[in-house]
Formats: structure tokens, C-alpha cells, sequence
């Protein structure tokens, strides 16, 4: 098997390179809609790098939780301005969106992303009130997946998780070691173990894997993996690759939304 081909997403996807432009003219025009009404407060820092930040979306009457989503892109590309579109199926059903950016390899490791975003996870949450929902795409299903460990987040902020959704994730970091990504991602076996979600103890709140049904082989594992460690919800979408997979989540009546919300 060429493991980098397994793992390329870009090369098996028509038309993949269409994709970000098109995320973030949609997000940019989320934005400046949610921004004239006062419901997007942006670029609220959590840390001390400039990547370190969240934008805050808030439905049109008082949250009745938190979502927080987390961008893919193998920890390497991408930052918040390209999904805040992806709110809005959430926001209709009353909840706030934060949404992090983070720091990138190879300037830092992925255990130093992990630790960003389980800061940013705690600002927002203090914040905003009530149940707490975790949502990430792809190396952001990997984060949120993270964030379950016992120890990565403050015990008053774990026990409000009231779900989880790590989308398309990368749950077992042992076969990167051997891609060609690895010269950014700099991993050892010890870190790849370390930040193996798999290898986690299984959570107590609810978790459900999502992943597309037309994705790499090697994701469809990746999400099995995971589901099967943890003994959680898998649900493998028909009809969907790795990046458009995420589509659920703009519509309110979706599955993913409804899932997303259940208890």
C-alpha cells in the first residue's frame, strides 16, 4: 500500500482544490451577515500567538449551549475564516458557535495543538453558559477527540460535554509516521501513541463518529477504529467524501445536526 496515497485526500476528490475558495467567500458572507446584527464577536484571543483565537457566533435569542468546532486540514493548513458558515444549521437550533483557530506544524507539535485547543474549548465555555457540544473535521475530529482525555480539560468543563462529534477523524497517529507529511507533523512513535484517541480511555458522554461513505479507505478505518475503541455512535454517511462531509452541518434538519444536538 503507498500510505501517503491512502492518505491523500486531495488527489481523489473531483474538483478539491474548488473547495476552499468556495468555503471562504460562503464564511466570509456568514460573517458580515452575523457581524450587522451584533451575533459575531471575533477574534477573541485565548492565548498569546496570533493564530490563537476563536470567533463567537450567537443565535438570535440567549444560547441555550455551546458548540465548538474544529477545523481539519492535517494540522497544517487552514484556520477559522474558512468554516464560519458551518454554524448555521446550530445556530437555528439555539446555540452559540466558537470557532478556534490554532498554531500549525511544523511550527509547533500536535500535542501543542491539542493543549491550544483545550484552552480555547475553556475560554469559550466561560463564555457561554450550558450544555457543551464538540464538533471537528478531519485533524479537528482528531482535537476534539482529544479533548475526552481524561486531564486535557478542567473537571468543571469535561462533565458539561454533553456529545461529541469527531468528523472523519484521524483517531490512530501510528500510520502517519510513515507519510511524507510526516516531515511537517515531526512525529515519534511516543507522541503518535500519546495522540492516538484510540488508545484513550473511552469516554462517559456520548460520542458519535461520522464519516463519509465515499472517503479514503484509510478514513473509513480511521473512524471504525475509533468507534470501535470506544464502543460509541458511528455513522457512515452515503454519498459523501472528506469534504463534503461537513454539509450537515448548514442545514438545521440535517442528521448531523439533529445528532449533534441529541442528548
Amino acid at each position: 500500500m503507498d500510505i501517503d496515497d491512502a492518505y491523500d485526500n486531495v488527489g481523489h476528490i473531483p474538483d478539491a482544490e474548488g473547495y476552499a475558495p468556495r468555503w471562504d467567500a460562503a464564511a466570509e458572507s456568514c460573517r458580515k451577515r452575523l457581524s450587522v446584527t451584533g451575533r459575531a464577536r471575533l477574534g477573541l484571543m485565548y492565548g498569546h500567538g496570533a493564530r490563537q483565537a476563536l470567533d463567537l457566533f450567537l443565535p438570535d435569542a440567549p444560547p441555550q449551549g455551546l458548540t465548538v468546532f474544529v477545523h481539519g486540514g492535517y494540522w497544517r493548513r487552514f484556520d477559522r475564516n474558512l468554516f464560519s458558515h458551518l454554524a448555521t444549521g446550530l445556530l437555528s437550533h439555539g446555540q452559540a458557535v466558537a470557532m478556534p483557530s490554532y498554531d500549525l506544524v511544523p511550527r509547533v507539535r500536535i500535542t501543542d495543538i491539542s493543549r491550544q485547543v483545550a484552552q480555547a474549548v475553556t475560554v469559550a465555555a466561560h463564555e457561554v453558559a450550558g450544555p457543551l457540544r464538540l464538533v471537528g473535521h478531519s485533524a479537528g475530529g482528531h482535537l476534539v477527540a482529544r479533548m475526552l482525555a481524561p486531564g486535557m480539560l478542567d473537571a468543571e468543563v469535561h462533565r458539561r460535554i454533553a456529545h461529541a462529534m469527531p468528523i472523519s477523524p484521524v483517531s490512530d497517529l501510528r500510520p502517519l509516521l510513515d507519510t511524507q507529511m510526516n516531515t511537517d507533523f515531526q512525529l515519534d512513535p511516543d507522541e503518535a501513541l500519546a495522540e492516538s484517541p484510540v488508545f484513550q480511555q473511552a469516554p462517559e458522554m456520548p460520542v458519535t463518529v461520522w464519516v463519509g461513505a465515499d472517503e479514503r479507505p484509510a478514513f473509513l478505518d480511521q473512524a471504525r477504529w475509533l468507534a470501535e475503541a470506544w464502543r460509541c455512535g458511528h455513522v457512515v454517511e452515503p454519498a459523501k467524501h472528506h469534504f463534503d462531509v461537513i454539509d450537515g452541518l448548514l442545514d438545521p434538519d440535517s442528521a448531523m445536526v439533529r445528532r449533534v444536538l441529541a442528548p
